[in-house]
């Protein structure tokens, strides 16, 4: 484990060094960043020190927020560890862009939509329903969060899926799908998802959650199975919403696996910085354009 750290450093130190000019010009891409009511609330949640590889702990735009001391966090949530989350995001509210570690963190963008006190929106983009049903009873998991928003959250308008295996989302059981719209992988192939984009409610704000498990390998590497949307399409649905809707916060997880081999992980950390700096200058550019 000792060896991985080191061999780790040595190649963060190797890109400082023969990498200059994209170290710097990706800094300079997450210096402007989302304002969303004109205050830069962007901030980074360090569960597993992924982070530390991407060049984004130095950014003086993104609050960094150590959470890697928090127990009982890691694919299964305790009260106790969400209530220490909460505690540690609410200070900066919900706007602006979030990153909040890998799909195994998922459930923090139930504890952020949470604090939203009026009705709105959900979009979430994923490979995965995360609305199983609970395997622990009483105990929030990556897997069940967005069935627990659906179905609990009074000023939900509407929940988004966008992304999953039409086979998951037959499988959806919720109280509430009255209140869900779901557009399946399939459906984005073929076309369809096109018609039933005019049963999206509007006059609320939208808050977007991105797990980057919904693209496909080519584009990023996370730590769970992931889908084939080319990185295209997600922009394109993202910039729909971005251009037609008020968006109050977004967060994006989907981070890899740190303990990964260390040729692996180096690949999967190239790939990950890309898209995370690309997804957050398409966010900015299209902020920008509105107003």
């Amino acid at each position: 484990m000792e060896f991985h750290k080191i061999c780790r450093r040595f190649f963060l130190y190797f890109k400082s060094c023969y990498n200059k000019n994209n170290y710097l010009q990706s800094k300079n891409i997450y210096k402007e960043v989302l304002p969303m009511n004109n205050k830069p609330n962007n901030y980074i949640l360090d569960f597993t020190h992924v982070y530390c590889d991407e060049d984004m702990k130095d950014n003086p735009r993104f609050h960094w927020i150590d959470c890697s001391d928090i127990e009982g966090c890691a694919l299964y949530c305790s009260d106790e560890a969400a209530a220490e989350i909460r505690k540690r995001i609410m200070p900066y509210g919900i706007n602006g862009i979030h990153f909040i570690d890998s799909g195994n963190f998922h459930y923090v963008t139930k504890i952020t939509t949470d604090q939203i006190k009026r009705p709105f929106s959900l979009v979430v983009f994923d490979h995965h329903t995360d609305m199983q049903r609970p395997l622990v009873d009483g105990m929030m998991s990556c897997g069940d969060w967005a069935g627990l928003v659906l179905d609990q959250n009074p000023n939900l308008k509407q929940l988004i899926l966008i992304g999953p295996e039409a086979a998951d989302i037959f499988q959806i059981d919720a109280v509430r799908k009255d209140r869900l719209l779901t557009f399946s992988a399939e459906e984005l192939k073929n076309g369809t998802a096109r018609k039933k984009s005019a049963n999206i409610l509007s006059g609320v704000p939208f808050y977007i959650s991105i797990d980057k498990d919904v693209l496909s390998t080519r584009f990023t590497e996370t730590n769970w199975n992931q889908g084939d949307m080319s990185l295209d399409m997600l922009e394109h649905l993202l910039g729909i919403i971005l251009s037609h809707e008020t968006v109050c916060g977004i967060d994006i997880c989907g981070e890899c696996q740190p303990d990964l081999p260390l040729p692996k992980y180096m690949e999967a950390e190239e790939k990950n910085e890309q898209i995370n700096h690309e997804l957050v200058d398409f966010i900015r550019m299209h902020i920008y354009q509105k107003k």
